[in-house]
């Protein structure tokens, strides 16, 4: 509705402006009657002349009214012959039109010429007459008839003073023209900055249309009428800028922080943003600048930056800038972290494109906003970055997952610090670390580098306190050491991965060899104590009758066998290597002891009619069993959850874990 009201507005003003010409041609007829008023002053000047001459020899000897007469006649001349000559330049105006711009402009420049040497030479030879009036008056020639001519000279010369003050009056001629000039300007801006309303991109403006234009300024600044035709243009250029950026769908930029319904559509909206931006500043906003730097830079360079200034609101870059300012407004977590980098990262690429387009004192509250922006960015970002260690032990206070998995919070720190030390983040956080460490006046002892690493160490260290914490948390001593193996295994397998590369060979090899140690003594204290049940030595142990003794050792183990298998299968292995080298144990440890004692003994309880309700396994169906166990529980709230949300994170998609720093 707006660019419609504009577009309105703008036809209105050159109909305005072509009506205006048509005034031009009743000034023309009133310029003809005082031009015959003039014809006779002139015919009188010259024996104005003479008769001054000879009252200058006769009277009392006052010859200093010789030089006042011959220093006003020469004035009087340049003004009748500068008459002439604009008389002649308005016959032609008012003939002439903007469809020969060159020769319009051509007559319009000698006609002001021609009317500002008019008004310099009627000043000047006014001012000798006047003095002629005063000497003659205060000398006893009051009634002299030499006297009445001179002040009729004088107010013709008074009245041909005005011609230039009313030709560019309203009705004027030459303001009349200097419309045309700006109904011109109009014409070929509207012609030419046409888009449609799918269009993302500014119209240019071909090389004839930019010297026609050019040409026009020239005119209409050398008029002191530049303030309107930066008007008109910023007008015309807003228009084709609106309508550049209904395309985009910019609505988000008015959306508040506290409206957005998840973490995905806030991140679906700042990837916008920073698109939309680049767009706007390399693209379109690139196109206006040269343009207004073509039209107006003959001019000066404060005219066209301050028109420049005002194209860019049309931009909307203020509110692009700041949406930005409120994502720093958020609440403080470590995706916050990644989206405020992201944002730094898409005003660094557009840095040098800040300081040359919105450079100068036109484009101040760009500058502000974009100050303000940075400045924040950099203090948000670097305020997170160094309390994610205190953040991590602040979780210590949590339990562990009941399952003994890999808990949330070492899945998102390692997936955290991967993401964060990679090529698209890692450069952005250096950069930002230094910025504020400039601010600060301080500098790193050590490298970039490693005040990075060490931070990551001062993390992880965080992350093992708590594993520790944790660890002694459970009840079950097996599932104390099924959670140390799952996550010295998580961590073994951050070879080739940007933290493993940051934390050392070392620190991956410790943790591949306490799985180990952890997954051995998970094994020896959970099923390590089933087998005596079915050993030779159980057996021996007691002289009774072997059959009831094989029913009841039978017995015993299904019962001890059964609760294990009930207990740890709500228990997981995140990595399925892992699960499937324990499982493999389990049944390389279980089924062949259970098998020879089945083979050994399971004639004795065959012969027993009541023995058969003792056997509740088979061989297949125990290794069956074992094989099963530690697998994930798909829609259960476990560990596994974590890992596969977190595995999300490489897309920057962040929901169940609503990116704080939790264990469960």
């Amino acid at each position: 509705m707006a660019d419609v009201e504009s577009f309105e507005k703008l036809k209105a003003t050159q109909q305005l402006l072509k009506a205006s010409l048509e005034k031009s041609k009743a000034l023309s007829s009133a310029i003809d009657e005082t031009g015959s008023r003039l014809e006779g002053m002139k015919q009188r000047l010259p024996s104005l002349e003479a008769a001054m001459r000879p009252i200058t020899m006769q009277r009392c000897g006052y010859s200093a009214i010789r030089d006042q007469i011959n220093g006003a006649i020469g004035p009087a001349a340049a003004v009748l012959k500068a008459y002439d000559v604009v008389q002649e330049l308005e016959k032609s105006l008012s003939f002439a039109s903007c469809s020969d711009l060159p020769a319009f402009l051509l007559a319009t420049k000698r006609l002001e010429e021609a009317l500002r040497f008019l008004a310099d030479n009627c000043e000047l030879a006014t001012q000798w007459l006047q003095d002629i009036v005063e000497f003659l008056e205060g000398n006893a020639f009051a009634n002299d008839r030499s006297l009445l001519s001179v002040k009729k000279a004088l107010r013709l010369l008074q009245e041909l003073h005005a011609i230039e003050g009313s030709a560019r009056r309203d009705g004027g001629l030459l303001n009349d023209a200097f419309n045309e000039l700006e109904a011109e300007f109009i014409i070929s801006l509207m012609e030419n900055s046409a888009t449609t309303h799918t269009s993302i991109a500014s119209s240019p403006l071909s090389v004839l249309v930019i010297q026609k234009l050019q040409a026009i300024v020239e005119r209409l600044n050398a008029a002191d009428r530049l303030e309107k035709c930066i008007f008109v243009y910023t007008e015309a250029r807003s228009l084709s800028a609106r309508r550049s950026l209904q395309a985009l769908d910019l609505d988000y930029l008015e959306i508040e922080i506290t409206e957005f319904v998840d973490r995905q559509s806030i991140d679906s909206c700042i990837d916008l943003w920073g698109k939309h931006l680049e767009l706007v500043v390399k693209h379109l906003l690139e196109l206006e600048y040269k343009l207004c730097n073509n039209v107006f830079e003959k001019v000066g360079s404060d005219a066209w930056k301050r028109c420049f200034a005002r194209i860019s609101q049309e931009f909307r870059l203020a509110s692009f800038l700041q949406f930005g300012t409120n994502v720093t407004k958020m609440k403080k977590d470590p995706i916050k972290l990644l989206k405020l980098l992201d944002i730094f990262t898409v005003m660094e690429n557009l840095r040098l494109n800040f300081n040359r387009l919105f450079g100068g004192k036109a484009c101040d509250e760009i500058q502000t906003l974009t100050r303000d922006l940075i400045k924040r960015v950099v203090i948000g970002a670097c305020e997170i970055f160094w309390e994610l260690p205190s953040q991590v032990e602040l979780q210590r206070r949590f339990s562990p997952p009941s399952d003994g998995g890999v808990p949330g919070l070492v899945s998102f720190i390692t997936n955290y610090y991967n993401k964060l030390l990679g090529d698209d983040y890692r450069p952005s956080l250096i950069q930002v670390l230094q910025i504020h460490q400039s601010w600060k006046q301080n500098v790193y002892d050590d490298g970039d580098d490693d005040v990075l690493s060490h931070q990551i160490y001062s993390t992880m260290k965080e992350v093992g306190l708590n594993l520790d914490a944790w660890s002694k948390a459970y009840e079950d001593i097996s599932l104390s050491y099924l959670f140390m193996m799952n996550n010295h295994c998580h961590f073994s397998q951050m070879k080739g991965t940007q933290l493993g590369d940051i934390m050392g060979d070392s620190w991956l090899e410790a943790h591949e060899k306490y799985k180990d140690y952890y997954a051995a003594l998970y094994l020896r204290e959970s099923w390590g104590k089933l087998l005596p049940l079915l050993s030779q030595k159980g057996i021996i142990s007691f002289p009774f009758d072997h059959q009831d003794f094989d029913n009841k050792l039978l017995k015993a183990f299904n019962e001890a066998f059964d609760e294990r298998y009930k207990k740890h299968s709500n228990w997981v292995i995140s990595d399925e290597s892992l699960r499937q080298k324990v499982c493999q144990l389990l049944v390389q440890a279980v089924v062949p002891v259970y098998r020879s004692y089945m083979h050994k003994y399971g004639v004795l309880v065959e012969q027993d009619a009541s023995g058969s309700k003792y056997v509740k396994h088979t061989v297949q169906s125990l290794e069956k069993m074992l094989s099963s166990l530690f697998q994930p529980k798909i829609g259960k709230y476990s560990s596994t959850q974590h890992i596969r949300f977190i595995g999300k994170l490489k897309n920057i998609v962040m929901n169940p874990l609503r990116v704080t720093l939790t264990a469960m």
